[in-house]
């Protein structure tokens, strides 16, 4: 939990770097990405976060989803937390950002902007347990209508990041 994280301001300039628990405890305004991977019949890969993750434990939501080291290139940032979260990688294109703030459970609180990737993979998946509890393909179709009428078995930032996703052509 000693870890940085990269503060910005709203046109994503780096302002300084936090310690992580600090900048959700404040909802600092911080960089990260969610990266989007789709199979080849266009099926959406989620991750249901591990239950010991500090905020969101037990929540479903897109494929991975983490922050760059202060100095680490994004582009690098993406695929390295894809292969320690979900065991794979692939390639991966930056689609568009956005910036959200949403309160949390454990007086937590999101404040991101964040860069959002897509991919396609069909492979093996070997998830890291530390991480993620399990893994599903779903329609984006499909999961607009379950966090519509469940939402609380979702992250609060995968609804934003979706429906911004949808709005493009995606893959």
């Amino acid at each position: 939990m000693s870890e940085k994280l990269i503060i910005v301001d709203e046109n994503d300039n780096q302002i300084s770097t936090g310690e992580k628990l600090k900048i959700h405890q404040q909802g600092i305004l911080h960089r990260c990405f969610s990266i989007f991977v789709f199979n080849s019949e266009g099926n959406l890969l989620l991750q249901k976060r591990s239950r010991s993750k500090y905020h969101s434990g037990g929540l479903w939501t897109n494929t991975c989803c983490s922050h760059p080291r202060d100095g680490e290139d994004i582009k690098i940032a993406v695929h390295r937390r894809l292969k320690e979260e979900m065991g794979f990688d692939c390639n991966l294109k930056e689609l568009f950002s956005f910036i959200y703030k949403a309160e949390l459970d454990n007086n937590l609180m999101e404040h991101e902007y964040d860069h959002v990737f897509s991919g396609v993979y069909d492979g093996e998946i070997v998830v890291n347990p530390e991480e993620v509890e399990d893994f599903r393909w779903i329609k984006p179709e499909l999961l607009l209508e379950e966090i519509n009428c469940e939402p609380e078995h979702f992250t609060v930032w995968l609804p934003i990041a979706l429906k911004n996703f949808l709005e493009l052509d995606y893959q």
